[in-house]
Order: C-alpha cells, then sequence, then structure tokens
C-alpha cells in the first residue's frame, strides 16, 4: 500500500496534470477506508505555496442527477470557508459534516456570507491548485457513467484540478453489460434473422448475438474513449488483509480480554476470511463486531468456557456473516437447521447415505472447519442473531449449556496450550517440568499443528538456554523434528511462518537450530499447499458444468494467481466441459486466456496438463459432425495451443 500511496501523492504533487487517476479494487476491500486514513491525512499534510492542500469528497452512491453532484461539491466547498465551522470540526476531530447538518447550513452562503458573518474569500474560493477531488462509488451512481465521466472532465481538462476516482471497474462493466439485457438479445436475434445470418453456421450462436448486442448497444467502447482522454493512470488496490486485518482488531483495545483472543486466534479470523471466498473487509468488520457481543455475554454468562468453543464460535459467526451477508446463500439454507444435532445428521446423511440435497452444509462444513475438530460446531443463536439482528438469550443458554456437554464439560487447558496461549512463567515451579513433559510428548507423537510444534521450539530453545530444563539439544530437535513429521498428516498449511514466530517476544531469529526446524516447516508446509491445491482445484472445477456461476466467481477470485490446472486431471476437464453449454464453453475459454495474459508466470508449472488436455479435446473432436459444439471445442483447443506457444 506505501507504493500506492506515494504514486497518488506524486501525482498531487505534479506542477502540471491534465488527468485524473483512478484506484480500482473490489467492494469491501477497504478503498474508502484507506483514502479517509491515509490518502486524505497524507494529502492534507501537504503545502503549496504555503497553503496547506485540501480535499472535497463525494461519494456517488445513489446519485440520480448530475445536479446532485454539483450540490455535494457546493457544500463540501462552502464548508471550508466558514472558519468557525472549520475550527469546530478541527477540535472534535470531523473528517465531514452529516448528510443531515448539511441540509441545515445557512444559506447566506449562496450569496457570499460564511455562517460566522463573514464574506467568502474568493481567492480561496475559485482557487484549484490547492484542491483534490475525490469521487467514490462510480459503479454505484444512478446515472449514466459516460455522462459523468464527461462531467468530472470539465474539472480535470479545463481547471486542470487533481482529481481522484474511487471504483469497482469490474461491477461497472457488469453493470454497463446487464442493462437491458433481454431486450437487447432480442432486438439482436431480430437483426440477425433479418439479415439472413441466424442460421449461418460460420460462428457459433452464443457469439453471434453476443457481437451484435456490442455492436448495437453496447456502450463499453464509449467508456474506454472518454476513460482513455480522462484517466492517466489506474493503480489496482490490493490490500494486505493479513495488515489490514491487524488493524481491524485494534478498534478492540477498549476490551483487553477479548483483544488478546482475537490475536491468538487471528489465523483463524484470516484462514476463514480466506475460505469465504471473497475480499469483503467491510462483511468481515461486521461479523467481528457480531463476534464481540458473542464474547462479552459469555465472558459475563459462562466465565469459564472451554477455549476450543469460543474458537468454533468465532470461526462459526464469521463464516456464517459471509455466506450470508455476501449473498452466497439464501439465508433459508441455515434458518431451519434447529441446532447442532441437526448438523451433524445433516452431515452424516451427505455423506454415507451421499444425500445431494444437503449438498450445501457437507461444503459448508468442509470448508471452514477443515482439519478444525471440534464436536459442537453449529450455534443457532448466532446463526439467529446475524439473521435476524436479535439475540435471543433462550438460544443462547440452551448452545452454550449444550456445547460445554459435547466438549465433555470443563476440562483443563493441554499443557502446550499453557506454554503457547498464557505466559509461561504463569506456570507454577512445582508444576513446569511435568508441563514441559506433556507438551513434549504431544510434539513427539504429532498432535498438534505444525505452526504450533514449530512455536513451541521457540519456547523450549529459550527454556534450554536459561537452563530451565536440561534435554540434550541434537535429541530435543530431533524430537521436534520427528513430530512434525507425524502432524504434517492432519495439519494445515500455515503462510508466513516467520511473522508468527516473530510475534513470539523470545524469538530469536539467529538461532541455527531453531532455523533448522523453521527449514524443516517449510518443506513440510509446502507440501500442505500442495495437498491445498488439489482439494481447492477439485472443489471448483467440480462446479463445472451444473454451478458454473459459482466456478467464475472462484476461479476469477482463486485461481489467477495460482496453477490450479496442475491440479486437476485433465481427463476430468474435459469431461465436465464437454458437457458445459456452449456459452459456458466460450466464457471458460476468454477467462483462461485473459488469466494467460495477465499471470504468465503461473504456466510454467502447468504446461504438462496443458498439452495432455489440448491432445484429448483434438482426439475428442475426431470423427464427430461438424455442430456449434465441435467448433467452439476447436476454437477452444487453438487457443489452448496458443497459451502453450505464448509460455513456450
Amino acid at each position: 500500500m506505501d507504493d500506492l500511496l506515494e504514486s497518488v501523492l506524486d501525482y498531487v504533487r505534479s506542477d502540471y496534470t491534465d488527468y485524473a487517476i483512478m484506484i480500482n479494487g473490489e467492494w469491501g476491500a477497504g478503498k474508502t477506508y484507506f483514502w479517509n486514513n491515509q490518502i486524505k491525512r497524507k494529502i492534507e499534510s501537504l503545502s503549496l505555496n504555503g497553503r496547506r492542500y485540501k480535499t472535497i469528497y463525494m461519494s456517488l452512491y445513489g446519485i440520480s442527477n448530475l445536479e446532485e453532484i454539483s450540490k455535494k461539491i457546493f457544500i463540501e466547498t462552502t464548508q471550508l470557508m466558514d472558519k468557525d465551522l472549520r475550527r469546530y470540526m478541527q477540535t472534535h476531530e470531523h473528517d465531514g459534516i452529516p448528510e443531515y447538518a448539511k441540509t441545515s447550513i445557512d444559506m447566506a452562503n449562496l450569496f457570499g456570507v460564511s455562517k460566522s458573518g463573514e464574506k467568502i474569500d474568493y481567492d480561496e474560493f475559485f482557487s484549484v491548485t490547492d484542491k483534490v477531488l475525490c469521487f467514490d462509488d462510480l459503479e454505484r451512481a444512478n446515472v449514466d457513467v459516460i455522462d459523468i465521466l464527461g462531467y468530472i472532465n470539465n474539472f480535470v481538462e479545463h481547471d486542470h484540478m487533481k482529481t481522484i476516482i474511487i471504483c469497482n471497474e469490474k461491477e461497472l462493466a457488469t453493470k454497463m453489460k446487464s442493462e437491458n439485457l433481454e431486450m437487447k438479445t432480442f432486438i439482436a436475434t431480430y437483426l440477425l434473422d433479418k439479415q439472413g445470418e441466424l442460421n449461418n453456421n460460420d460462428l457459433p450462436m452464443v457469439e453471434k448475438i453476443k457481437d451484435r448486442i456490442e455492436k448495437v448497444f453496447e456502450r463499453t467502447n464509449d467508456y474506454e474513449r472518454i476513460k482513455e482522454k480522462l484517466i492517466g493512470e489506474t493503480f489496482e488496490y490490493a490490500p494486505k488483509f493479513d495488515y489490514i486485518i491487524n488493524g481491524i482488531l485494534m478498534r478492540y483495545e477498549s476490551n483487553p480480554s477479548l483483544l488478546k483472543f482475537l490475536r491468538e486466534n487471528s489465523s483463524y479470523i484470516m484462514a476463514t476470511f480466506k475460505r469465504s471466498g471473497t475480499r469483503n473487509l467491510r462483511i468481515l468488520k461486521q461479523a467481528l463486531n457480531d463476534f464481540k457481543k458473542v464474547y462479552e455475554m459469555t465472558e459475563k454468562l459462562y466465565p469459564n468456557t472451554n477455549r476450543l468453543i469460543m474458537q468454533t464460535m468465532l470461526i462459526f459467526t464469521i463464516a456464517a456473516s459471509f455466506e450470508i451477508k455476501a449473498g452466497k446463500i439464501t439465508k433459508e439454507k441455515f434458518k431451519y437447521i434447529e441446532d447442532n444435532e441437526e448438523y451433524k445428521s445433516i452431515l452424516v446423511s451427505s455423506r454415507v447415505l451421499m444425500d445431494n440435497k444437503q449438498f450445501y452444509i457437507k461444503e459448508f462444513d468442509s470448508n471452514y472447519y477443515y482439519n478444525f475438530k471440534a464436536e459442537y460446531r453449529f450455534f443457532k443463536f448466532v446463526e439467529y442473531y446475524i439473521r435476524t439482528r436479535i439475540f435471543d438469550m433462550k438460544l443462547f443458554k440452551k448452545d452454550m449449556e449444550e456445547a460445554e456437554l459435547a466438549s465433555g464439560g470443563e476440562k483443563e487447558m493441554p499443557a502446550y496450550k499453557k506454554i503457547l496461549v498464557e505466559e509461561y512463567w504463569k506456570i507454577p515451579d512445582d508444576k513446569f517440568f511435568e508441563v514441559v513433559y506433556e507438551a513434549l510428548e504431544d510434539v513427539k507423537k504429532g498432535n498438534l499443528q505444525l505452526i504450533e510444534i514449530a512455536k513451541l521450539f521457540v519456547y523450549y530453545i529459550y527454556f534450554y538456554n536459561n537452563n530451565l530444563i536440561s534435554y540434550d539439544l541434537k535429541t530435543l530437535k530431533e524430537d521436534f523434528i520427528t513430530g512434525m513429521n507425524l502432524a504434517v498428516a492432519h495439519s494445515r498449511y500455515f503462510p508466513n511462518v516467520r511473522e508468527e514466530l516473530e510475534k513470539i517476544s523470545i524469538y530469536n531469529n539467529s538461532s541455527d537450530d531453531i532455523n533448522d526446524v523453521v527449514s524443516s516447516f517449510n518443506q513440510l508446509n509446502d507440501e500442505l499447499l500442495e495437498k491445498e491445491y488439489e482439494i481447492k482445484a477439485e472443489e471448483i472445477f467440480k462446479n463445472i458444468p451444473m454451478k458454473m456461476e459459482q466456478f467464475y466467481e472462484r476461479f476469477d477470485t482463486e485461481c489467477m494467481d495460482i496453477p490450479i490446472f496442475k491440479y486437476y486431471d485433465p481427463y476430468q476437464i474435459l469431461q465436465r466441459i464437454s458437457c458445459a453449454p456452449n456459452e459456458d464453453i466460450v466464457i471458460i475459454k476468454e477467462r483462461m486466456l485473459k488469466r494467460a495474459k495477465q499471470h504468465p508466470e503461473v504456466l510454467k508449472e502447468e504446461m504438462k496438463n496443458m498439452n495432455s488436455l489440448k491432445r484429448m479435446i483434438t482426439d475428442y473432436l475426431k470423427g464427430k459432425d461438424t455442430t456449434i459444439k465441435t467448433v467452439i471445442m476447436k476454437g477452444f483447443a487453438k487457443d489452448l495451443d496458443q497459451i502453450i506457444a505464448d509460455e513456450g
């Protein structure tokens, strides 16, 4: 993000510009937060000829005509003129006037008089060199985007104002293409029929209709034309989610116990966020706020709750929030599940009896609880709270009592957890050797996760160096490496092991012994990543041909920069693609071409399977009659050949 921030500041500092810049990114990824908390503050710390830069921010969300934009600019500008108002906002650390308050600002501003009775300084009012405009939510305006960009172009081309546009171009393109789609398809088909091209087999029907719609209706070319004229640079907003999530957790500083719990379980938060298949930080923030309520009520009424239950509630709260709020499922999917017992029975029936009626629940469980062992995994009170915004105390008490019972009641924390989770110096002296011994036994048997074993080794090296334990160091290291080799069978991939170890205050990055264990960890961790890619490939490709929308979403968000084709049988790909509708085969081909162009580095590991797939398609087409599908499949093989040739 530092590079993006510096690029924006370079643009603002430039003496002369006749273009705007665009920040493009997905909904909920934190673009507006990035503007408010970093870009805006940095810009307003700059000065021009002794005068501070001023930012004028406008969300275009819901704007229905260009006049509304003018009004917003006027209000945001005149508020800068009123010294009393400006002083008040600085004193109270307000970033902007609330919308309701704007409606009651003294209309004397219209006549050149500020609310404090002072005349507006028109030199300042008409100055454009020290002001920066920011237009947010371009894709959410109810005005034609071409008209909006033309409107913004007036400021850029004529006034040379520094202008930043924040948007989601993916949603913008979808919006432009989906408007009146049925009408466009009908008219395109009618025109093809009138021109005698409807029954001509030179191109697949889907491509013909698509091309005709683009020629007659599509405004993408208009958008690209005005964008090329207006936008000088487009920056992709790709946040470092682990860094941002750590920042999100800081909002819970007022509750040290909650903050400590969330930090200790940040790996579960990150893993659940990634498994959601979205990049929507807004939903994650809402989910963590919901969990805050869950945590505080649990601490108040059930203070001795098993730690595993708390972790499971955290995962479930985040997972259910994404599934419901991201529109991935209808609310009824969870609504009629009464309790954890019913949830588990559905899992049994879907797995043992192959009952596809409950396929979604099985997918939910295997995705979010992958390698996470807990008897109680469905909390009705949490689901009900997310869905209805009502915290039902009766459901809460029922879930908590049943969860404790399912977990075997109140259990003592395992020895290794006492070292990892609690401050080791709080362990009583007469219990210390017992705890160290028990934890080491769990390590040697491979009972723990890989990352837990690596973290434990840091503590054991510290204990050894401070004469708290008397184990032979060589044997100790061998025990840990052996334990990791056993643990890999049930562990999950963990990114950034060094970053995780650096969170431990006693970590010594110059220790050869620690580095040896980390080296072994990395080797095993790479194997886990390979397994996860295999699982991901199976999950994603099995959506072809029945669940194409899910395939497109996951392919676009998860497969662009990983060699996913390396991990799935080419014959299975052929079988699935050949059963897909013609339109989807064309779309899959386009996705693959786009991916090859944007991320050519991933193709190296996929070449073997790409070659196999191309040969299989060629063999599949031998002897088949010419149909729309065979023509499309030939085109698919031809484009695969091009991808292979480009990489070669």
